[in-house]
């Protein structure tokens, strides 16, 4: 068999093993989806006037509109660290080792991991955004062609990460420290325009949150969907979304093809 159609096969079928896996053991997905959703509920619910008032007035709702755009990338760097824990058991238990002498496609193993990862996280997203929108969210300035790119800004970022978690899978010694190396995905957003403007930060902090990819990121979706400014941000997401894909990418193929310790 030629090397297209056996790399189409062994993808798919690896796709849908960690689709089934992803089926069968819901319990990570769930609990790393529950963290984004408990903070929109608190930042609205129990901070929501008070927060909206810091930013300029409104009340709970404005503030929701505010932060959904930042609760949906948190929504990423969360889901993806299911990925890079899935990853690092694969890698310590043996299966990538058994792959490896079996006549299968190399690129396929990473392409399941990755494509189906992709769709979860999309899935997760679509979940998220529904209970924005069960909250009063509403997106009037946003047409079709706004959300067809919010939709494809969010898919970029979705596998620029999951490439940057596949690749700590696969240099972690264990699921745990897959785990814990994955953390920095869910507390970038903590410490970026999420939550707050960038000019209410300590002028000492404000380079942290600015200089950072899930900010612009933040500021590109919530001018698609709100109809603020969004300036450079939309170019500066691009840049980041390709240079995170690229070195996820090459750092994670040249673990896989290490030879096994």
């Amino acid at each position: 068999m030629s090397s297209l159609p056996l790399a189409v096969r062994d993808s798919s079928t690896m796709l849908r093993r960690n689709l089934l896996h992803a089926r069968r053991y819901p319990s990570l997905t769930l609990n790393l989806l529950l963290t984004p959703v408990m903070l929109l509920l608190l930042f609205v619910y129990v901070f929501g006037d008070t927060m909206s008032a810091g930013i300029g007035g409104g009340d709970r709702s404005a503030y929701l509109a505010y932060i959904l755009p930042g609760i949906l990338l948190m929504t990423i760097g969360s889901t993806v660290i299911g990925t890079a824990v899935s990853v690092s058991t694969d890698m310590n238990e043996g299966i990538i080792a058994r792959f490896r002498t079996m006549a299968i496609h190399r690129g396929s193993i990473l392409f399941g991991h990755v494509v189906g990862s992709v769709l979860q996280t999309v899935g997760s997203l679509v979940l998220v955004g529904a209970v924005g929108v069960a909250m009063g969210f509403r997106s009037s300035d946003a047409g079709v062609l706004e959300w067809l790119a919010a939709f494809g800004l969010l898919v970029l970022v979705t596998l620029a990460f999951t490439w940057i978690a596949v690749g700590m899978g696969l240099s972690s010694p264990n699921a745990e420290a897959a785990s814990n190396n994955a953390m920095p995905l869910i507390l970038l957003p903590l410490i970026s325009s999420a939550f707050v403007p960038l000019d209410s930060m300590p002028g000492w902090f404000r380079p942290i949150a600015e200089y950072q990819p899930f900010t612009p990121a933040i500021e590109t979706l919530r001018g698609l969907l709100l109809g603020t400014e969004i300036g450079n941000n939309g170019w500066i997401t691009l840049i980041w979304c390709l240079a995170l894909t690229v070195l996820g990418h090459r750092w994670a193929r040249a673990r896989f093809d290490r030879d096994p310790e």
